[in-house]
């Protein structure tokens, strides 16, 4: 093997190799994406079955149910066009509450509830997370333009 064919070797095996550094790269990156549903895109069937994802919305006034004995806690979440149940297992943030804006993060189960495994809550009354104000905007929207 002469000196420019080892060249070219190097050059195709070096390419061979950022080629696979870089399919592996952006697999590991799509993996670990975490996108956001609004209450009414899940409804809708636009949430992805087998990923974890963020929810948020508004915590419907008299939903939150508390099982006595363990930190498991039921409740809705709305974005006044549709509602899904969500459950969760673990310490509430301080400030979760019915009527909050919360995120939670978590995947759908095959009965339609949203199992939190993380649940975020605003840290002030005039905070509301850039994800649930954006959709609970697109909701008011789409609600006014089908009554028109």
């Amino acid at each position: 093997m002469n000196k420019r064919s080892r060249r070219k070797m190097l050059v195709v095996l070096v390419l061979f190799g950022v080629s696979v550094a870089t399919v592996l790269g952006l697999t590991a990156f799509q993996e670990n994406l975490l996108y956001f549903y609004s209450p009414a895109q899940i409804a809708a069937g636009e949430a992805p079955d087998s990923r974890s994802f963020r929810v948020g919305g508004l915590v419907v006034a008299g939903s939150v149910q508390r099982e006595e004995g363990n930190l498991a806690v039921q409740f809705d979440l709305t974005d006044n066009t549709a509602t899904v149940p969500v459950s969760y297992d673990g310490i509430l943030p301080d400030l979760f509450r019915e009527g909050q804006g919360i995120v939670a993060m978590g995947k759908i189960d095959s009965s339609g509830t949203f199992v939190a495994e993380e649940v975020l809550a605003k840290h002030d009354e005039n905070y509301m997370p850039p994800e649930v104000a954006d959709a609970l905007k697109a909701a008011e929207q789409a609600r006014r333009n089908e009554s028109i």
